[in-house]
């Protein structure tokens, strides 16, 4: 029986590759995520220029620290994410923060505000991208398609208390994209900066 916290295969050789300074190990690790990374920053901070600058801020803090990821606390995937969103997060508070005191319109109130909204909604489409196909299918037909939960299940060729059943893991996955703490930050994962 394989150890649960042993994190995967693929995500330990990684790390141990970057660990070695392996420049193809970076080339590899930015071509599986840098599309989430770049989706989660631009979610975020509504701004495609930053948003590339937040990806190459977080490959090349990969590339300079990967011991600091750490596999017992969740899988590689989870702590880019992770370090995306904290990124991101904090240049949306040095920018708008900086717009407040330059004369711009808002309060400090507004402006955490907003950070939550936009921490929320990369949580959630992190969700979504990370939860598994059946899921997400079924949460599509139902919420972007307007399919009802037996229309779903004819188009998924599944029963419809499984469609009912898919349809409300899904909904349970995305109501935690609101318990994500203060400023709808995700929870550490031991891969702080």
């Amino acid at each position: 029986m394989a150890d649960r916290d042993a994190p995967p295969r693929w995500d330990r050789k990684m790390q141990q590759r970057l660990t070695r300074g392996e420049a193809a190990a970076l080339g590899e690790l930015y071509d599986r995520f840098s599309s989430l990374v770049h989706a989660l920053a631009h979610r975020v901070l509504k701004d495609e220029h930053a948003a590339d600058s937040i990806t190459c801020e977080v490959f090349a803090h990969a590339w300079e620290n990967p011991d600091a990821y750490d596999p017992r606390q969740g899988p590689l995937r989870s702590w880019i994410a992770t370090l995306t969103h904290r990124l991101a997060v904090q240049r949306l508070r040095e920018t708008e923060t900086a717009a407040l005191a330059g004369g711009g319109p808002g309060s400090t109130e507004e402006l955490e505000r907003r950070v939550r909204r936009a921490s929320v909604a990369a949580r959630a489409d992190y969700i979504v991208t990370a939860m598994p196909a059946p899921l997400r299918a079924a949460l599509d037909l139902a919420y972007v398609q307007r399919r009802d939960y037996r229309q779903a299940a004819a188009d998924l060729d599944v029963t419809e208390d499984e469609a009912r059943r898919r349809l409300r893991l899904g909904l349970q996955l995305l109501a935690t994209a609101h318990d994500s703490g203060p400023s709808g930050a995700p929870p550490e994962d031991g891969g702080g900066r």
